[in-house]
């Protein structure tokens, strides 16, 4: 009995310290970047709120959402096996689409190795200078005992719910219709969590070319808003 509360109480444990890691509060600095989105909004590729709610879908199920999330999980089995992370490391690195989104990830990551610093682990050793922000997230979440379809569904959901928050700074949709968005991804979130615990990185690939374009033509926006 007392080895069953001892799991329940390290089950909490993680669970509050994931939602403390994704929390917007959590000084990673994720407010600064759109992955495009501002883009998608000014070519007018996005401009209301189904258009938001299928570019998130499309994201989740075929695109740089997905695999983050592979690469998440990836970084998660690592961990948790005592591997090096290096060569996730260097893959999450190489395969950001643009300069934008290259800084965008690593500054990401090395924000919350930093932030997570607070909740001490020899595992942040290996995350030191530019770590990918889905490999960090996967590696402390796995040091910390978290489950992996726990913290892919939790990565997910924080992602989503910055693409919506900058819907809603751009002026593209209201706080209603983000709510509305965010209650319809539960689903599609939960089955992609489910799904790409059991992918590798053999799974990794893309087919949202629009996407990918639009990251990198916000490097040459006239006006922005957002780093990326």
């Amino acid at each position: 009995m007392a080895e069953l509360h001892a799991e329940e109480g390290a089950g909490r444990q993680g669970l509050l310290r994931l939602m403390a890691w994704l929390s917007p509060a959590f000084p990673v600095g994720g407010f600064s970047y759109s992955a495009g989105m501002e883009s998608a909004v000014v070519e007018g590729h996005v401009g209301d709120g189904d258009g938001v709610e299928a570019w998130l879908g499309v994201l989740l199920a075929h695109g740089g959402l997905r695999n983050d999330a592979i690469l998440l999980a990836e970084a998660h089995r690592v961990q948790a096996e005592g591997r090096s992370l290096e060569e996730i490391v260097s893959l999450a690195t190489a395969m950001a689409g643009s300069a934008e989104r290259h800084a965008e990830t690593t500054r990401l990551g090395e924000a919350f190795v930093r932030a997570a610093a607070a909740w001490p682990h020899p595992g942040l050793d290996e995350l030191a200078g530019p770590a990918p922000y889905s490999v960090a997230v996967g590696a402390i979440a796995s040091a910390h005992a978290v489950p992996l379809v726990d913290a892919i569904a939790a990565f997910l959901h924080a992602q989503v719910s910055q693409y919506v928050s900058v819907a809603i700074r751009l002026g593209v949709i209201g706080q209603t219709r983000g709510l509305a968005i965010l209650a319809a991804a539960e689903t599609p979130i939960l089955k992609s969590s489910l799904e790409v615990s059991r992918l590798g990185l053999d799974d990794l690939g893309s087919a949202t070319i629009i996407a990918d374009t639009l990251s990198m033509r916000h490097e040459v926006q006239y006006s922005r808003l957002f780093q990326s």
